[in-house]
Formats: structure tokens, sequence, C-alpha cells
């Protein structure tokens, strides 16, 4: 096993906080595998990569010898995490929850060393527990203490209905890690509270309590707001590489070192090498090659990484793609932007009329695929290059 100094440094790659600050480094001087817990609620079929930064985090635990425990919430995930929502989510059925966490244990493995990982359920415990085992362990939370937590204040300040049973949520999570007496939980900046919950109710357990390892919530491709699904600036792990490659290539150069530095596997010695040619004069967009390379070989294959650059180069650089691309943010009306509207508030055309006259001739790209439909709406939330004739360009995040 590593050093704790080169374990140390490797984990805190890309981290948020570690509570207690010094609490990593007394649990690796135990001398023995850590169990590394983090919980993924099956709510959507399919995982983006979004969620993998926690799951990075996790096979880099492995790799320094520690067992890994990937949570699917199948029990929470009927309850809904409540963490960042202004209203109460609503509940999946278990014929849902399974179905999508069916494809979680599918879709993980692309990431982490199967023989490696222990996947678990917490419905395990949960499903076990009778209504008088769910009260006493709701003891152990007090309602004062639940308002502290940063959305539940905000809903009850704002006269925003919060049920009972979302109160439950942290108290699950936390007994989660009871369950498997964890020495760290993982999860994103938003679960904080939730996993300080799990520190409180080990202790509560006699159990030493877990560290607690947060990771930044990744932006997606807009740049601005989390990666999501519904907000449509992800790239789903299942993407077609093709697809994959190009949402990765439609990213900010600002962004895409925060990339690098949560979801590359590169030693932050290479990125920061990368970083320096940058500056040196390298087209950063040959940067974002290497990234989108090794992103899509991950997920698919070599051939496949090969296959989406080389199709993106004759897509774009055959056609003449300039080295720096303007950006523009727009605003959207009721959600939605129509495709003429777009282009013309994008300054890549001087009218409606003209961007209309431009699709008829097929002069009008988005990402480079061509554009017929004149009707087109945009959706708000996505980051896409535009492209009018063969030399006006735009990268145009729709809000």
């Amino acid at each position: 096993m590593s050093s704790i100094k080169e374990q140390i440094a490797e984990l805190g790659r890309g981290t948020d906080e570690v509570l207690p600050e010094d609490g990593l480094r007394l649990k690796l001087k135990l001398g023995r595998p850590l169990i590394v817990k983090a919980g993924f609620d099956p709510t959507a079929p399919d995982l983006h990569i979004g969620h993998t930064v926690l799951i990075n985090k996790m096979r880099q635990f492995q790799q320094f010898g520690h067992e890994v425990v990937f949570l699917i919430g199948d029990f929470t995930g009927m309850i809904g995490d409540p963490s960042g929502k202004n209203a109460t989510r609503p509940p999946l059925t278990p014929e849902e929850i399974k179905a999508n966490a069916e494809t979680y244990e599918r879709q993980i493995f692309k990431i982490l060393d199967p023989d490696l990982t222990r996947v678990a359920f917490n419905s395990t415990w949960m499903g076990k527990m009778d209504a008088a085992g769910l009260v006493k362990l709701a003891s152990h939370q007090t309602v004062a203490r639940m308002l502290e937590r940063d959305d539940f204040k905000k809903r009850y300040k704002g006269g925003v209905p919060i049920s009972i049973h979302e109160f439950l949520y942290p108290i699950v999570q936390g007994y989660d890690s009871v369950e498997l007496r964890a020495d760290v939980e993982l999860g994103g900046t938003d679960q904080k509270f939730n996993l300080l919950v799990g520190r409180q109710l080990q202790q509560d357990f006699g159990q030493q309590p877990q560290i607690v390892m947060t990771t930044p919530l990744l932006e997606g491709l807009d740049g601005v707001q989390k990666m999501s699904k519904s907000l449509d600036n992800y790239i789903g792990i299942t993407d077609a590489p093709g697809d994959m490659f190009g949402k990765l290539m439609s990213i900010s150069d600002d962004l895409m070192w925060r990339y690098f530095e949560v979801l590359s596997f590169r030693s932050l010695d290479e990125i920061a090498a990368l970083k320096k040619a940058v500056v040196d004069g390298m087209n950063p967009r040959d940067a974002k090659f290497e990234l989108g390379m090794e992103i899509v070989a991950r997920f698919h294959d070599d051939a496949a990484a090969a296959g989406a650059r080389d199709e993106f180069i004759a897509r774009f650089q055959q056609g003449a793609m300039p080295d720096e691309i303007p950006e523009r943010t727009l605003e959207s009306k009721d959600g939605r932007l129509g495709i003429a509207y777009l282009l013309k508030a994008a300054g890549l055309v001087g009218s409606t009329s003209e961007a209309f006259r431009m699709i008829e001739q097929g002069a009008v790209r988005i990402d480079g695929e061509r554009v017929a439909d004149r009707a087109l709406q945009v959706e708000a939330g996505s980051t896409n290059i535009f492209q009018v004739g063969k030399r006006k360009f735009a990268r145009v995040t729709l809000a």
C-alpha cells in the first residue's frame, strides 16, 4: 500500500472538503483497508459524467487497496433526496427503482474494478426495519437540527411545505453508514448535511465516526449550472462516441481544465504539463482532444475514441473552424428559443429573414449537423457551437 502522504495527495485531488480536517490521515494510520461508502439513488436510468466525479474518487481508494461500497439507495430512492430542492420530490415506484438500479450496476464497472467493489442496497436493512425501529431511529434527530439545513430552512421560511418523510432521508442515509460501519463517506457538496448525520449516528451507535469527503458538483456544458439531465447540459456515459466527443469539444477552454482535474485519470503533473504547453502556445483545442479521447475510450474503447475524433475533425476542422470561437450567453423565452432568433441574437446573421434563407440553403449547422428545420426550437440549458456559412461561428449557451 502507498504511503499515507501519497494517498492523501491523490485522494485530496478535486476534493472540496475533508471533515474533520486531519481525519483522513488518522484513519489511514490504522494500517488496514478502509471501508469507503458512496450512495447513489437510482432516480433515473442512466448516469452522466457528473456522477463519475464520485466514482472516480472511489476508484482512487480502490487503487490504494481500500474496500469500496457502491451503495444503491433503492430504499431512499422511494423517499426522494430533498437536497437542494425547493419542493417535495415525487417518489418513484419500486419497479422504477429496480429498473434504474440494474442499469447502474452495469455502468459503474466501466470505472470501478468489479472484483474489488461491493454493491449494496439499503433496502437490505431498511426493508426489515419495522415502524417501531424507524421511530426509534428518528428519535436521534431533532426538528431544530433538520431546519439547520439550508434547503429546509428556506422552504420553512418561505412557507413551502416540507413533508415529514423528507426529514427521514438524511436519517436513513446516516444509518446506512452505521450498517456498513463506514470509515469514509463520499458525497457531493450538496450532501454535506446528510454525511454529517452519518457521523453523528455512528457515534450514537458506539462506532468511530466516518470521515466525510465532499466533491464539487460538476458544471454542465454551459459552464454555469450543475450537470443535470433536466437542464439538458449533460454528457451521458451511455452516449454514442461521436455525441460524447462532440459535447466535450463544445465546453469552454476554461471549463476544460476543471474537467481534467475531476474526470481525467492523468496525474496532476501530466495535467500541469499540458496546461503549460497551452500557455506556451499549444492550441487549447489539441488539449481538449486529449480529454475527449480519454473520456470516450473509458466508456467505449480506443477505436471508438479515435473514430469520434476523426469524425469531429472531418466535420469541423476541414470546414475551417477557427481557433478562437466567440462565446455568447443568451436568454431563452419560456425555456427555448427559435433557431432564427438565436442566430440573430448571437450575431451570426443580420436578421431572422437572413437566418431562414441560410437554413434553406443548408448553410446552418449545430455542432456540425446541418439544420433543415426553420421552426427548430433550441432548449434552454444547452451549449452548442453554431455555424453559419464557412466562416461564422459562435459557442452559444442558452440560459
